[in-house]
């Protein structure tokens, strides 16, 4: 399995060489998704390339050079980064992760780029089942999603929503479960239950 996203030291110095200081080699891999400046509403997204440290992200929306922004990726998740280049198709950033992070992201980047070369298919731990009916998924900033449940398993389900998805990473609440968004596509989602959680009180 291709796993392109190792450090790229220079072969005769062992140092990262001055044409690519990344530390990471960068792979074309397009993930949409969003991104928040500040305290603004979200911007839609696209990568160009990426690597677990950092992206070139399209967009017609252009922070400012070393402005934090904060990028949900479909497929991925939740990771903050500051931009260190803008140009006028986009900007590249610079993630803040921890090793274990980085490390987690790697690996799921990786198996991304090999998904479609070798076939793969997503390893969700109990068989799904197709469900039809209504569920209202509550969302962790106190709003909720009306939803239509597509399919169910022991470990989680997957809806569709005639709105927005909630965001990769994003914990919600359906019925009593507590769950994690692991995967969204469009106005799909997937959820997996985090056994063990209570839902919020209302009180």
């Amino acid at each position: 399995m291709t796993r392109p996203l190792a450090q790229s030291p220079d072969t005769e110095t062992g140092k990262k060489s001055g044409r690519d200081r990344r530390g990471f080699k960068r792979i074309e891999l397009k993930l949409a998704g969003r991104f928040l400046i500040g305290d603004s509403e979200d911007h839609v997204l696209s990568t160009a390339d990426i690597s677990c440290d950092g992206a070139f992200i399209v967009s017609s929306e252009r922070p400012g050079l070393d402005q934090q922004v904060v990028c949900y990726f479909d497929e991925v998740g939740r990771v903050v980064a500051n931009v260190v280049r803008v140009s006028p198709e986009g900007f590249a950033v610079r993630f803040h992760t921890s090793p274990h992070k980085r490390d987690k992201l790697a690996d799921r980047l990786t198996w991304l780029l090999n998904r479609d070369k070798l076939g793969l298919e997503e390893e969700r731990g109990e068989a799904r089942y197709q469900a039809s009916g209504e569920a209202t998924v509550n969302l962790s900033n106190g709003g909720h999603i009306q939803c239509s449940v597509t399919d169910i398993s022991l470990t989680g389900a997957a809806f569709e929503t005639g709105g927005k998805a909630p965001f990769v990473g994003e914990r919600v609440t359906v019925g009593n479960l507590v769950g994690e968004v692991v995967r969204v596509a469009g106005n799909k989602f997937a959820v997996r239950y985090i056994h063990g959680q209570k839902p919020a009180s209302t009180n």
